[in-house]
């Protein structure tokens, strides 16, 4: 907190300078940043001067580190903030020159606080501000000033301190991406630039499934992702990465970590191209300053997931399928699955930024530190037995970096040998797996067609992949040949070709084996030649990486992560086609209405375990909540993977983990955990499994800080009814119709004029709504005299309490002798009124339905004709609501009214046969019954739709006492429910409290719920 004289100080800042002249403003920010807990003048990383010379006589009012603070007595006046701004511009170009590394300038009155960055032109770009409103804000400026000034050192690496000094929304994060952005916009259209955009985009869209836009903007973003992860690595083993001579290239090469013997960590990839040009090392320093300020020996988890999830918005995150495991939760499952490791081999087949493979390491080398070996054998050890696969080529960065922090400074200081670090850019599902390859004995990588680099393959024999370690050296050391040899004139010239002979050797290639590797170097020279530099090594190596997996010896015994989460209809046409083929040969594809559902986890999961895990291995992984019920994973859940041989894998399933009712959510969207071993007897997923329930203190916690929090509980938590015939009536039911945009179609109906009105004729105006959306919220209320035929009442899912119908809305429907008219059938000029107003709201439509939609406007409102199918409408119907946590169903008599898509309808053949219903539906035996089927909310189950018939109770039968029975409960719930005052404004949710409540207070409830369970019994159980 501030001190008093702080807050003072602050108060008169944030005044303005009215009454105060430039120098009292000057000497109250100074006294401010020397008496603000700012460690300046105690930080080794921070020189402080007041009144800094800057030539020709000027002064910088403050310089701290590398950063330039001009006071004025007031920003206001435009001219003013110019001429400071162009005078601070000066400031920052020399210092940038003279000292070889970036430099940023920051204006203030007191008042306002505005950091800057030199753009290549020499001007001055704004980045961020902070503006006090009075002493309160002491804290705000100081936090806000150590961020830019970089002033505090060893600071603990948790991951509140690390996103708010490299997160988003940190003005060091504005400043490093600003620069970053207006650097790429210098080069991107150097050839070595252009090539790993290039690759970089090629890579996301096979790995992530989804037809998102690899904008340049992601692509900046990203390199800011992993130049911070890379630095971070250096300061980890602390390499020096800020020093003004420094090689930039050399350093995010990795070339340090190779002379060390650390392979595999940073490397030349596509994010180093801020090196090809001396403007791009500034940046890299900067980003350095800032990470080294951290003491990363204090690391306890995995940071850099933070950090990632801080960058890239939740939204496309969504999109690609990224949802990143709390820590507690991947050490839970690490410590379940991975209880031997000193015998055990463990793969994370999705690694994403390398939580598991953190958790994993930490715990290999707890085991082997007990049983006393050393260092050096240890990490031996563990590179070999802890490994990581992810086709996300940033998460691979992160991944490595994580697993270098989950070994340490101390252990890698220590006594070692040379290390690769074991994770890999690779296709885990191998989506493009070539039944001929196997036949060639070996593996090929496809290069991009696109780029018509090269016209063939390039092909690796068999005997060459056999140690996974042995061969990426192998291709790193072609690799790197291919880069320093001199290149040819042209790509019509043949590639220079040095001798290999001493690197085959090196590498133990068999003489059989010779003429296919040297045949890929020449293609490796030719790749470079075309990309002016050595990104086809590591593109090469880790592209091939997960074959080596797939090999008897190279099975793991663990599998263990959380893999992407991807809907069918989101992944573009070339994925779903290889999705369906893949899943339906393991017996995975359910198809039907459900198929836009399907998901990629589970093919995921089925693939890795058919190809890396051995036979009798185990697996546990995250998945939606949704495997546990619903019917697009009913295959998954059967355990049999081998449906038409093309898979070899069977599951034992164990008892599964619900996590839905864990606050805060684990994820946006509900999770489970599902584990088992690899087997030739499938055994399905059982019916009874662990809920857990209770608030975690936050997702980067530890197991041991969160296991107090949460209470575990044995239940049926699996589609205990996927086996069972379900109820007849299921073919009756049919959700109701889309009447949407809401502003075209729903209206109110206006009072009659003191003049009247034509008989038959009914003034109406559109029914807005808080809810409405863009671009239908911008439409202005339509208003019109329509004929009253076509005014119906509409049914929505607030119309709707147990055994009561509240209050209608009313919508407009062309409905007319059995027809559905439309402005251009000549029928509907029968009816001015309706016309004028039909016609209005299809232009509307037209001019704003979804660009892809070529729609009419009917068509929208009968889409699956589930508005036709309404009418007419029978004597006798139910309705039930959609979703919710509790479902309400009712009777409606009215033969006018519709229904909505909110809501699901039924006829019934007798008033009845319809209170049957009624009871049945809205018994809490049904719901207790279909729980386990329903998708889950955040907070609580979520979707009732056709799932309630999978409990089988029969068609009505007048003559079964039971059933006889239920009819005259309904009626007397009716009756119950019909006696309450339910006000026309009061919330739904509260009515169907309300309603919940009589019925329970008058036992009527509770003699339904017992009737149900008679009529239910017995259930046949699930083999």
């Amino acid at each position: 907190m501030a001190t008093a004289s702080l807050q003072k100080i602050v108060a008169r800042l944030a005044a303005g300078a009215v009454g105060r002249t430039e120098a009292d403003v000057q000497s109250d920010v100074r006294a401010f940043l020397l008496d603000a807990p700012l460690d300046l003048g105690g930080s080794d990383l921070v020189d402080v001067a007041l009144e800094a010379q800057a030539g020709s006589g000027r002064r910088i009012d403050v310089e701290a580190g590398c950063a330039a603070i001009e006071v004025k007595k007031s920003l206001s006046s435009p001219t003013v903030l110019a001429a400071a701004t162009k005078q601070l511009a000066r400031y920052v170009t020399q210092r940038t020159d003279e000292l070889g590394q970036r430099y940023v300038g920051v204006l203030t009155d007191g008042q306002r606080w505005m950091l800057h960055h030199a753009l290549p032109d020499g001007t001055m770009a704004l980045i961020d501000t902070f503006e006090l409103s009075g002493g309160e804000d002491a804290d705000g400026l100081a936090a806000w000033l150590e961020i830019v000034l970089a002033t505090t050192d060893r600071i603990v690496p948790v991951p509140r301190a690390i996103l708010a000094r490299l997160g988003a929304g940190s003005p060091a994060f504005e400043l490093d991406l600003a620069d970053l952005r207006a650097l790429y916009a210098t080069v991107r259209d150097d050839p070595e630039v252009k090539l790993k955009r290039e690759l970089w985009a090629r890579l996301l869209v096979a790995a992530l499934g989804t037809s998102f836009e690899a904008t340049d903007d992601l692509f900046v973003t990203h390199t800011y992702l992993v130049l911070t992860a890379e630095l971070l690595a250096h300061a980890v083993v602390e390499i020096s990465i800020d020093a003004p001579g420094a090689d930039v290239r050399a350093l995010l090469e990795g070339q340090h970590f190779n002379t060390a013997g650390l392979h595999g960590l940073v490397e030349a990839d596509f994010f180093d191209w801020p090196a090809v040009t001396p403007a791009g090392a500034p940046i890299v320093r900067a980003i350095a300053r800032r990470v080294g300020r951290f003491d990363w020996t204090q690391v306890q988890h995995d940071v850099l997931k933070a950090l990632y999830e801080s960058v890239i918005d939740a939204d496309t995150r969504r999109r690609l399928g990224e949802y990143y495991t709390p820590d507690w939760l991947a050490q839970r499952m690490v410590d379940e699955v991975f209880d031997d490791p000193g015998h055990q081999r463990l793969l994370d087949p999705s690694c994403g930024s390398g939580t598991f493979l953190f958790w994993a390491v930490r715990r290999a080398l707890d085991a082997y530190e007990s049983t006393g070996i050393n260092n050096r054998e240890a990490l031996d050890r563990v590179v070999a037995k802890v490994a990581g696969i992810d086709l996300h080529p940033v998460a691979v960065t992160l991944a490595r970096v994580t697993y270098l922090l989950a070994i340490g400074r101390e252990r890698m200081s220590g006594e070692r040998g040379p290390l690769t670090i074991p994770v890999f850019l690779g296709d885990s599902v191998r989506w493009e797996q070539d039944p001929t390859l196997l036949a060639q004995s070996g593996i090929t990588i496809r290069t991009s067609d696109e780029m018509e680099l090269i016209d063939q393959e390039l092909h690796f024999p068999e005997s060459v992949l056999t140690d996974p370690r042995r061969f990426d050296r192998l291709v790193a050391a072609l690799a790197d040949r291919a880069a320093a040899r001199e290149p040819a004139k042209s790509l019509k010239h043949k590639p220079v070709m040095p001798p290999i002979t001493a690197i085959l050797n090196a590498h133990r290639v068999a003489d059989s084996d010779r003429l296919a590797v040297e045949t890929v170097f020449e293609k490796l020279c030719r790749l470079h030649d075309a990309g002016r530099d050595h990104v086809w090594g590591y593109y090469i190596r880790n592209l091939a990486r997960p074959l080596s997996f797939t090999r008897p010896d190279g099975r793991a015994d663990v599998l263990v992560g959380n893999p992407p989460w991807l809907a069918y209809r989101n992944m573009p046409a070339r994925i779903q086609t290889a999705y369906r083929a893949l899943s339906e040969a393991r017996g995975l594809w359910a198809g039907g209405k459900v198929a836009t559902n399907q998901d990629l986890s589970d093919l995921f999961v089925a693939r890795a375990v058919e190809q890396y895990l051995r036979p009798g291995g185990r697996f546990s992984f995250v998945m939606p909540f949704a495997v546990l019920s619903r019917r697009q994973y009913a295959g998954f859940r059967s355990a049999d993977w081998t449906s038409q041989g093309a898979g070899t894998a069977a599951v034992a399933f164990d008892p599964p983990g619900d996590f839905a009712r864990v606050k805060p959510p684990l994820f946006p969207v509900p999770s489970a955990v599902v584990s088992g071993r690899k087997t030739t007897v499938a055994t399905s997923l059982p019916r009874s499994g662990t809920q857990w329930t209770g608030r975690v203190p936050n997702h980067h916690a530890t197991w041991a800080e969160v296991e107090p929090a949460l209470m575990a509980t044995q239940a049926d938590v699996t589609a205990a009814l996927e086996v069972l015939d379900g109820s007849p009536y299921r073919a009756n039911f049919a959700q109701g119709a889309t009447l949407v945009p809401s502003v075209l179609l729903r209206v109110e109906v206006l009072p009659t004029p003191t003049f009247g009105m034509a008989s038959g004729m009914r003034a109406i105006r559109s029914a807005r709504s808080a809810l409405e959306k863009p671009p239908w919220r911008d439409v202005d209320s339509l208003e019109g005299v329509v004929e009253s035929t076509f005014v119906h009442p509409m049914l929505t899912g607030a119309s709707v309490v147990p055994f009561r119908q509240r209050q209608a809305e009313q919508v407009v429907v062309p409905w007319a002798d059995g027809t559905l008219l439309t402005g251009g059938d000549e029928h509907i000029d029968a009816h001015p009124g309706l016309a004028e107003w039909w016609r209005k709201a299809e232009r509307i439509w037209i001019d704003r339905r979804p660009a892809s939609s070529n729609m009419r406007l009917n068509d929208r409102i009968d889409f699956q004709r589930l508005l036709q199918r309404q009418l007419p409408a029978p004597e006798h119907r139910v309705v039930y609501t959609a979703s919710g946590q509790h479902l309400a169903a009712c009777r409606v008599d009215d033969r006018t009214a519709l229904v909505e898509h909110k809501l699901y309808w039924g006829p019934a053949a007798s008033l009845d046969e319809a209170r049957y219903l009624t009871a049945v539906l809205n018994s809490r035996t049904l719901a207790e019954t279909v729980a386990p089927l329903q998708s889950r909310g955040q907070h609580n189950p979520r979707d009732f739709d056709t799932h309630v018939f999978a409990v089988p109770f029969p068609a009505f039968d007048p003559g079964s006492p039971v059933q006889r029975r239920l009819v005259n409960l309904a009626g007397r719930a009716e009756r119950v429910a019909q006696a309450m005052d339910l006000d026309v404004h009061r919330q739904f949710q509260r009515a169907r409290r309300a309603v919940r409540e009589a019925l329970a207070k008058d036992g009527v409830m509770d003699e339904i719920d017992a009737a149900v369970a008679a009529l239910l019994e017995p259930l046949p159980q699930p083999g």
